[in-house]
């Protein structure tokens, strides 16, 4: 029986293992982005509310944490889903380097486990607790779903910049889980996951009473309920319009291959030129619809290092490293890797 399930597996190829994955994220990381953003939201509304006392911002709080309730259930569940595909449909990946990248994901479980707690307190001591400390109450909820968001995608991260390990005769040595986590990529990774979580919040809540108001209900509820998040995601949307530059510039320094179709490239040629330490990689993109091609010059240290002739090579790990690994699991459907963007090697 196990062997037929194999054989179905190995004729799907990586594009079923790809496509689930890929599915399952694009449910999962809507409802994720509520989930990080509508706590700092909640606990907003319900502060104004103890401040001035006006009973508006004390129904937006109810409501909003009722709602918040519900997407953090419907997200764990997405959640659970996709972490029983990466040992699945990726058992590779996790076989070869779950020493390198567990580190995060472990923490997340601690970081979700403190959010599922601090809310059900939060939910159930409406009217139960104190006001000052109800509100407390919801403090750790913030902290943990920003938190759930950096280290899921510091994991993401890693495998866009492979670090905290070397590979030697084709194993891994030096295994440094915490260099692993905070790689190259993380901080504009994370810094742009978090902000995007913000904006979908805001403006998604903001929709809701922006559609009641066009239908006539123009009350002090509704106008606070659209103005606070609405104020919320323009304030992050230009922030936002940074830290993605910030991102881009680090693909395009370290993963050319990758800015290529951003940039809508049909052929990418890279060149290596040694010059002082230095390798520059030339990326020629042809635009037949506009008709007109550009090319650039992306330079990037090498980061090679001079050894003696019978020394044992040791290189960089490089994204390609984990595709590798992905490709060599038991399981005939993790041949490829996950639905990332870390899919494209340098």
């Amino acid at each position: 029986m196990f062997s037929t399930l194999l054989a179905v597996a190995g004729a799907a190829g990586p594009v079923a293992a790809r496509s689930q994955m890929g599915f399952s994220l694009g449910w999962h990381i809507i409802v994720a982005c509520l989930g990080v953003g509508m706590p700092a939201l909640v606990l907003f509304v319900e502060w104004r509310g103890l401040r001035t006392g006006d009973p508006s911002y004390r129904l937006l709080a109810r409501r909003w944490a009722r709602a918040l309730g519900v997407l953090f259930a419907v997200g764990a569940v997405s959640g659970t889903i996709l972490s029983f595909e990466m040992g699945v449909l990726w058992s590779g990946l996790m076989d070869h380097y779950g020493a390198v990248v567990g580190l995060p994901f472990a923490i997340e479980g601690f970081a979700f486990f403190i959010e599922a707690i601090f809310l059900g307190i939060y939910l159930y001591g409406w009217d139960r607790l104190p006001p000052r400390t109800h509100l407390l109450s919801g403090l750790p909820i913030v902290v943990a779903g920003v938190a759930s968001a950096f280290f899921v995608v510091a994991a993401n991260a890693w495998m866009n910049s492979p670090q905290g390990f070397t590979v030697i005769d084709g194993r891994l040595v030096g295994v440094d889980p915490w260099a692993a986590m905070f790689n190259a990529a993380t901080w504009p990774e994370t810094t742009h996951m978090i902000l995007a979580a913000f904006m979908v919040t805001g403006f998604a809540i903001a929709s809701v009473y922006a559609v009641a108001m066009l239908r006539g209900r123009a009350d002090r509820y509704h106008r606070l309920g659209l103005l606070v998040p609405l104020t919320v995601g323009v304030v992050a949307a230009p922030v936002q319009i940074v830290v993605g530059d910030w991102a881009a510039r680090y693909v395009a320094a370290d993963q050319p291959a990758k800015l290529a179709p951003w940039r809508g490239c049909s052929a990418v040629v890279r060149t290596p030129r040694w010059l002082s330490g230095a390798t520059t990689t030339a990326t020629s993109c042809c635009r037949p619809w506009a008709g007109c091609c550009c090319s650039s010059n992306v330079p990037r240290p090498t980061r090679h290092l001079r050894q003696p002739a019978d020394a044992t090579p040791v290189r960089r790990p490089r994204p390609s490293d984990v595709a590798q690994a992905a490709r060599s699991s038991p399981v005939a459907t993790t041949s490829g890797t996950p639905a990332s963007s870390s899919t494209i090697g340098r």
